[in-house]
Formats: C-alpha cells, sequence, structure tokens
C-alpha cells in the first residue's frame, strides 16, 4: 500500500480543524469549525443510533465524520453563501479521495448521506442538524436573541423521530445544567476543598 496518498490526506483532513462554520457570522455570536461540528455529529448520530435500536451505528457515525470532508476544499457554505454560490462537492470528495485505497468507501459514505435515502443517512443528516440546534441553544442561553429563530427553521429539517425527540429534550435542558446543576451543594461553596477535620 502506498502511504504518500494517505499523508497527504490526512494533513488536508487537518484543514478542518483550522476551517470556520461560516454561519456564525450572521448570527453575531459563536464560533468553531468544521471539525469541532463533525466531532459532536458523529457522538451525536451514535446517540440516535442507540435511541432506534436498529440502525447500523457505525455506518451512521463515519456518515457524520465524513459529511464534511469536502469542506477542506470548497470552505463552509452557509445557507445564504449557498443562494448564489455552488461548490462542486462531488468533484471536490473524488479529487481528495482519488489516489487513496479506502476513497471508494469515503465516496460512498457521502453520497449516502446527501441522497437521504436509507435510515441511516436520516440519522446522520438529523445528528448535522441537532449539532446546529445544540449550538444555538448555547448561544439563546447565553443571551443571542436571534438564535431561536434559527432553532425553528433547524427542527423543521429534523426527518426521524428519535431527532425530534432528541431536539425537545434539548430545548428543555439549560445548557450549563450537566456541571452545575447543583449550585448550592456545600462542594461549590467550598470550591471543592473538603472541609477542615481540626476542632
Amino acid at each position: 500500500m502506498e502511504l504518500k496518498p494517505i499523508a497527504d490526506f490526512l494533513f488536508e483532513v487537518g484543514m478542518l480543524k483550522r476551517t470556520p462554520r461560516s454561519g456564525f457570522q450572521f448570527l453575531g455570536t459563536g464560533q468553531e469549525t468544521v471539525a469541532e461540528h463533525s466531532l459532536r455529529c458523529a457522538v451525536i448520530g451514535y446517540t440516535l443510533s442507540r435511541m432506534s435500536g436498529d440502525s447500523d451505528t457505525s455506518l451512521i457515525v463515519l456518515m457524520c465524520l465524513f459529511h464534511d470532508l469536502v469542506e477542506a476544499r470548497t470552505g463552509d457554505l452557509n445557507y445564504v453563501n449557498k443562494r448564489y454560490v455552488t461548490a462542486d462537492e462531488a468533484a471536490a470528495v473524488r479529487d481528495m479521495t482519488a489516489n487513496l485505497p479506502f476513497g471508494d468507501e469515503i465516496r460512498h459514505l457521502t453520497d449516502q448521506f446527501n441522497q437521504k435515502s436509507t435510515l441511516e443517512s436520516l440519522f446522520a443528516n438529523d445528528a448535522d442538524q441537532i449539532e446546529l440546534i445544540l449550538q444555538l441553544k448555547e448561544l439563546g442561553d447565553l443571551g443571542n436573541p436571534y438564535s431561536g429563530e434559527w432553532i425553528s427553521t433547524a427542527v423543521k429539517r429534523l426527518r426521524t423521530e428519535e431527532g425530534k425527540r432528541l431536539a425537545r429534550s434539548i430545548l428543555n435542558t439549560d445548557f450549563s445544567a450537566w456541571w452545575f446543576k447543583e449550585k448550592d451543594d456545600e462542594w461549590w461553596i467550598h470550591a471543592g476543598k473538603p472541609e477542615s477535620s481540626e476542632k
């Protein structure tokens, strides 16, 4: 197996760590890279698969990981950009995987994600939207007055019952509750230091 094309590919994947998700410039607050989005998207895809109990978890996670891979070459085109600019994503993914021994698999994963014709692809697409919903909920909890309108639109894009149920739970949960839910606990009052045993 020739490893030079694989090394090139992995360097290119690193571009996703430096490629910003561009929609937040319109929202006025928030920022994340495509790589950050893809990681949480994959975890959400795993979660949706486990919630369903009858889907191919590995396939969903892989689609989530690779669904925005082409943005290493095209950049992230947000919904406003897409009204005026069309990226040739098929050519981008074809060119970036052409010399890889597993290139066909990556192309198949991205095609399946985009076609939305299988249960797994629907879960992966819902995971993509739920990742955005989570980010928007965080920004709304921190005071962004526009995030609610964006959330309403993202919720309408959800296609599975599991995705809709998860979104409802997210929207009814304060984003900081997971770590700050027991604010009156002695641990918080004493900054995590144990009480002195001296008398």
